[in-house]
C-alpha cells in the first residue's frame, strides 16, 4: 500500500515532521514553497496533505492542481490564507487547530494587566534612560479588584482562572455562559451594563462577530465606573479607540493595554503616544511553545485523517464517509440553517439544546447533523468555530445539547426541530427538505409556515390584526427594498403571528427600527443566511 504524501510548506518543527513519519506518512519539507505560489502550485500534484501556517496561500489556481489532494492542515486558528469555497468543492478537507493558543494568549492578557497596573513599560524607559523616577510611577494592586471578563469561553476561563489565583473577584458577561458553567469556574455571570458599572479592570476574550463589533463602544465606555482600565489581547475592532482615547485624555479611564488593533500591522492609532496606555504587536500567540503545540497537533491530525479517515476541527465539513454524504448533505444545510436562525435571535444565556429528527432522517449519522445545528447555533456570537469544534464549545460554556428520534408523526418524510431553552424563553423551529433538496421552514413557534431560506430575511412577531401587512409592506418599499418572498403564519384568528421575508440584498440601516414602530410588533429582526 502506498504511503500518503505531505507537503509542509511553512516553518514547522522537526517534532511535527517526525509525527508524521512515525505514523506511516511520507513528509517533505519544503518552506521555501510557501513564499512562492508558482513553485507551490507546480509540486503541490504529487501530496494527499498540505501543512501550512500563514506565509502560505492557498489560492483555486493552486487547488486546480491539487489533484491528489485530501487534506490542508493550517498550523494556527486562522485560516484566511485557505480559499474554503475552492478547497470544499474539490473535496479538500481544511483543518485548523483552534485550542492550542490558548493558555499563551490568556498568559498575555494576565501580563498586559500586570504591566498597566504598574506602568512597567515606562517605568523601564525611564529607568533605563538614567532617571530615579519612583514618585512618577504609582502603580495599583491586582489584589482585590474586580475583573470584568467579557466572552468566558476556551481563553477567557483560564484568563478568570488566573486571575482568582490573584486573589481577584472575576465577573463575566457571555451569552453564552450558562449559571451552571458559571459556578463551576467560580466566576458571577452578569449582564454587560453591570459588568461595566462594577470591574475595576475589564479585558475581552471574545471573536469579533456583528454582535460583538465596538461592544466597548463609545456609549458603553461611558457606563464604565471612573478609574477603570481596559485590556484586549483577543480582537481588534471590540473597542471603539477613538472613544477609548478621549476617555483616557479625561482620566475616566486609567490606563488601557492592547495587543490588538482595528487596523494592522498598526503603524499609527489613537491610543498610541498616551502615556497610560501599552501595546505589543498581537504577541498573544507568540510563544515557542504555543507555536510547537499547534504544529505538533496539525500532524497529529492530518497523519489521523490520511491513515485512518479520522477527521478532527474541520472548518468546512463534518465527520461523515463518502457513502453518507449525498443523502446527509442537505440535512446538513438544513441543520445549520435552523441553528443559524435560532442563534441569531438569541441574545440571552444559552441553557439547553434539543434537536428531535423524525420520520427518516432519524435513521441517518444525526451526530453529524447535530454539530451542524449548534455550529450554526453559536456561529452568529462565536465566529471562530466549526462543526467539528462547536459540540467541544458548547459543552465548554454548559450548554445541554441532546438529541432525539421519532418515527414520522406530521406531513413530512423527514422533519427536524431544533429546540434552544435560553434564560429567558423556549423557542422551537421546523424543517424539512423538499424534493429539490432545498431546505425548508414550515414551523416557528408551533406556527405553521413554510418558507425556503434566502441570503437576506426579515423575521416579524407581531399581533393578528389587519393593516400589519400594508404598513409592514410600505415601510421595505420607502426603504427601496425589494421582498423577493414573503411568508406569513399564525396561530389562531387574532392571534399570535409571524412574518419572514426573503429580501434583495442586507436590510439597510434604520429599517428594523422603523418595522417595531408597526402597532402590535412584538419583535423584528434581519437576518442572513
Amino acid at each position: 500500500m502506498t504511503k500518503p504524501r505531505v507537503l509542509i510548506s511553512d516553518a514547522l518543527s522537526p517534532a511535527a515532521i517526525q509525527i508524521f513519519r512515525d505514523r506511516g506518512v511520507e513528509v517533505d519539507f519544503k518552506p521555501e514553497l510557501g513564499k512562492d505560489k508558482d513553485k507551490l502550485a507546480e509540486a503541490i500534484g504529487a501530496y494527499d496533505g498540505l501543512a501550512i501556517r500563514s506565509a502560505s496561500k492557498v489560492t483555486p489556481k493552486i487547488l486546480e492542481r491539487a489533484s491528489r489532494l485530501k487534506v490542508i492542515g493550517r498550523a494556527g486558528i486562522g485560516v484566511d490564507n485557505v480559499d474554503i469555497p475552492a478547497a470544499t468543492a474539490r473535496g479538500v478537507i481544511v483543518m485548523n487547530t483552534p485550542f492550542g493558543n490558548s493558555i499563551t494568549t490568556a498568559e498575555h492578557a494576565i501580563a498586559m494587566m500586570f504591566a498597566m497596573a504598574r506602568q512597567i513599560p515606562a517605568a523601564d524607559v525611564s529607568t533605563q534612560a538614567g532617571k530615579w523616577e519612583k514618585n512618577r510611577f504609582m502603580g495599583v494592586e491586582i489584589t482585590g479588584k474586580t475583573l470584568g471578563v467579557i466572552g468566558c469561553g476556551n481563553i477567557g476561563s483560564i484568563v478568570a482562572d488566573r486571575a482568582l489565583g490573584l486573589r481577584m473577584r472575576v465577573i463575566a458577561f457571555d451569552p453564552f455562559l450558562s449559571p451552571e458553567r458559571a459556578r463551576d469556574i467560580y466566576v458571577e455571570k452578569v449582564e454587560l451594563d453591570e459588568l461595566l458599572a462594577r470591574a475595576d479592570i475589564i479585558t475581552l476574550h471574545t471573536p469579533m462577530t456583528a454582535q460583538t463589533k465596538n461592544i466597548l463602544s463609545a456609549e458603553n465606555l461611558a457606563k464604565t465606573r471612573k478609574g477603570v482600565r481596559i485590556v484586549n489581547c483577543a480582537r481588534g475592532g471590540l473597542v471603539d479607540e477613538q472613544a477609548l482615547r478621549a476617555l483616557l485624555d479625561s482620566g475616566h479611564v486609567a490606563g488601557a493595554a492592547f495587543d490588538v488593533f482595528s487596523e494592522e500591522p498598526a503603524t499609527a492609532n489613537p491610543l498610541f503616544g498616551h502615556p497610560n496606555v501599552v501595546c505589543t504587536p498581537h504577541l498573544g500567540a507568540s510563544t515557542s511553545e504555543a507555536q510547537e503545540n499547534v504544529a505538533l497537533q496539525v500532524a497529529e491530525q492530518m497523519s489521523d485523517y490520511l491513515t485512518r479517515g479520522a477527521i478532527s476541527n474541520a472548518v468546512n465539513f463534518p465527520s461523515i464517509t463518502a457513502e453518507e454524504a449525498p443523502k446527509l448533505r442537505p440535512f446538513i444545510a438544513l441543520a445549520e440553517k435552523l441553528g443559524s436562525f435560532a442563534g441569531q435571535l438569541t441574545e440571552t444565556g444559552l441553557k439547553q439544546v434539543t434537536i428531535t429528527y423524525e420520520g427518516h432522517v432519524a435513521s441517518l449519522k444525526t451526530k453529524a447533523l447535530t454539530a451542524s445545528a449548534v455550529a450554526g447555533l453559536l456561529r452568529p456570537m462565536l465566529a471562530d468555530i466549526n462543526v467539528v469544534s462547536a459540540p467541544i464549545i458548547a459543552k465548554e460554556r454548559g450548554v445541554v445539547v441532546e438529541e432525539t428520534t421519532r418515527e414520522a408523526q406530521g406531513d413530512y418524510d423527514s422533519a427536524v426541530t431544533l429546540t434552544v431553552v435560553t434564560e429567558r424563553r423556549t423557542r422551537s423551529i421546523t424543517g424539512t427538505v423538499f424534493h429539490d433538496g432545498k431546505p425548508r421552514i414550515v414551523s416557528i413557534k408551533d406556527i405553521k409556515i413554510d418558507a425556503e431560506f434566502g441570503p437576506s430575511m426579515i423575521y416579524v412577531t407581531n399581533e393578528d390584526k389587519p393593516g400589519f401587512i400594508g404598513r409592514f409592506a410600505s415601510i421595505l418599499g420607502d426603504a427601496g427594498v425589494n421582498i423577493a418572498t414573503f411568508a406569513l403564519g399564525r396561530d389562531a384568528q387574532g392571534g399570535s403571528a409571524i412574518a419572514l421575508v426573503e429580501i434583495d440584498g442586507a436590510a439597510p440601516a434604520g429599517l428594523i427600527d422603523r418595522v417595531m414602530t408597526i402597532p402590535g410588533v412584538k419583535q423584528a429582526k434581519a437576518l442572513r443566511f
